[in-house]
């Protein structure tokens, strides 16, 4: 999935940033190219690109075999990586998403 980078907030990514957001976030990161791939919990894998000073796409390949509370503290972590990657809370990416849905644009 894509998301949308608040403006002015990709200087927080650039240089390294994202890498080092993920390793707070989830621990290890490995370099594949140009995305960032690493696991947490209930994700087996995580795969984080740039795809513009705009945008960046997020996949998610998830471990249905996890206990209720490590799908929890996945989900809280994940949640808190989206908003400092992006800059935008839940509320503001899920309203982001709705406009570029109507406008037929996904």
């Amino acid at each position: 999935m894509e998301y949308d980078i608040k403006r002015g907030h990709f200087k927080n990514l650039d240089d390294g940033g994202l890498k080092d957001l993920i390793g707070d976030i989830f621990g290890d990161v490995n370099e594949e190219g140009d995305t960032l791939v690493a696991s947490y919990g209930a994700m087996k894998e995580l795969r984080v690109r740039i795809i513009d000073k705009g945008t960046i796409s997020v996949e998610t390949v998830s471990n249905p075999d996890i206990s209720d509370e490590v799908a929890l503290d996945t989900i809280r972590k994940f949640n808190r990586f989206l908003e400092s990657a992006t800059g935008l809370n839940s509320k503001q990416r899920k309203d982001r998403l709705n406009k570029k849905a109507k406008a037929g644009k996904m």
